[in-house]
């Protein structure tokens, strides 16, 4: 199976002191070995922010 589930999190909501959003998402291991980084939206912050994939 080449797809796998990876967690991403808000990269600006811990500089500012508040809870980070998380998303679940699917990547191709294959096709993007690296990390992802996706913009999406945080209600805490209240605007779309880089997500970065965590382990």
């Amino acid at each position: 199976m080449a797809r796998e589930t990876v967690t991403i999190e808000c990269t600006e909501a811990r500089k500012e002191g508040k809870s980070p959003s998380r998303y679940m998402t699917s990547r191709n291991k294959k096709l993007k070995p690296e990390k992802i980084e996706i913009k999406k939206y945080n209600p805490f912050l209240r605007r779309h922010t880089v997500h970065r994939e965590i382990k």
